[in-house]
């Protein structure tokens, strides 16, 4: 059978062709854009998720105690209440207490970045027999309940005399053992990992002692490690309440720990007068409380965000 390519229509082929083509690229197109929107979805459906609790606190914290028993209030009051955030920063003692919870939290998370820092070093920088093992049980105190070592630790502390001041933070920290301190280990180890062998060995060929090395060569490429360490630290001090109870006492009083008298102590500086007039310790003052709580750790991560995340990205990265 012989064929006459002289009678077979190229045009139509290629038209055919082309048509196939399209209709390739159309598919490509849509599941590119149905894969799009199921991602966006799944984001706004997450983050819808985490931001409900927050947008509820703020909601409720502007509501009068009208708002609260009207059944047609959900989220928006029928008037601003912002009464209930003067009441609350009263009863909170707010300004004097915020820079006590501050230096409370901000100090010992200054201390124990800096000493994780160094021993991440050590460990992502020196060969020495059983350093598998010590990293090993590094670790393997962030699975050791806080309850089990609570009371061997605060019965140490008191043999110190370094019960219900701030050294029942710092001595911890100083000493690598504080609050959570083997994750920030870790994050160092995997950021020193990234530095190159090459070049702190040329910088100890050039003379370079291990301290210079460690300061110019290696903390400049793990700055943001240090930046997630020290935000992470500094919120997990600050969140803290039962081991601040515990080793402070009533001497030193952070924002979370007084809220959780927030309604004792409202009662007691409210008149009788004044609570005739309506003035309760409602969900919404204390509502307002607890917003005030979180606000500046709202603001330091807004203002934070771009390089802590940065620093969640390069965690999992290794180097030479």
């Amino acid at each position: 059978m012989k064929i006459n390519f002289h009678t077979i229509d190229w045009n139509a082929c290629q038209s055919t062709h082309g048509g196939i083509e399209m209709r390739k690229m159309n598919k490509q197109a849509f599941f590119r854009t149905g894969g799009r929107a199921l991602i966006y979805l799944f984001l706004i459906v997450t983050g819808f998720v985490f931001l409900y609790p927050l947008l509820k606190m703020l909601s409720m914290s502007m509501m009068s105690s009208e708002d609260l028993t009207n059944p047609l209030v959900i989220w928006i009051p029928y008037q601003v209440n912002w009464s209930n955030y003067s009441r609350a920063i009263l009863v909170l003692g707010y300004f004097e207490t915020l820079w006590t919870t501050i230096y409370v939290s901000v100090l010992p998370a200054l201390l124990q970045t800096l000493v994780c820092s160094i021993t991440g070093y050590g460990l992502a920088h020196y060969r020495f027999k059983g350093k598998g093992l010590i990293f090993g049980l590094v670790l393997a105190t962030f699975i050791i309940p806080t309850q089990i070592t609570m009371i061997p630790q605060f019965l140490m502390y008191r043999d110190l005399g370094i019960l219900y001041s701030l050294k029942a933070y710092l001595l911890p920290a100083v000493m690598g053992q504080g609050m959570r301190s083997s994750i920030f280990v870790l994050i160092f180890y995997l950021f020193f990992r990234q530095v190159p062998v090459s070049l702190t060995e040329a910088a100890e060929v050039d003379g370079a002692r291990q301290l210079v090395v460690f300061f110019k060569v290696a903390v400049p490429i793990a700055l943001p490690g240090f930046l997630i360490s020290f935000l992470l630290s500094t919120v997990w001090y600050w969140n803290e309440t039962y081991l601040g109870s515990l080793y402070f006492g009533a001497e030193i009083k952070t924002l979370p720990m007084k809220l959780e008298n927030f309604v004792d102590t409202f009662n007691k500086m409210v008149s009788a007068s004044e609570s005739q007039a309506g003035a309760t310790a409602n969900e919404s003052v204390q509502m307002a409380g607890t917003f005030l709580i979180i606000l500046p750790l709202l603001i330091l991560y807004f203002i934070t965000q771009k390089y802590f995340i940065e620093g969640i990205e390069k965690t999992g990265i290794t180097g030479e």
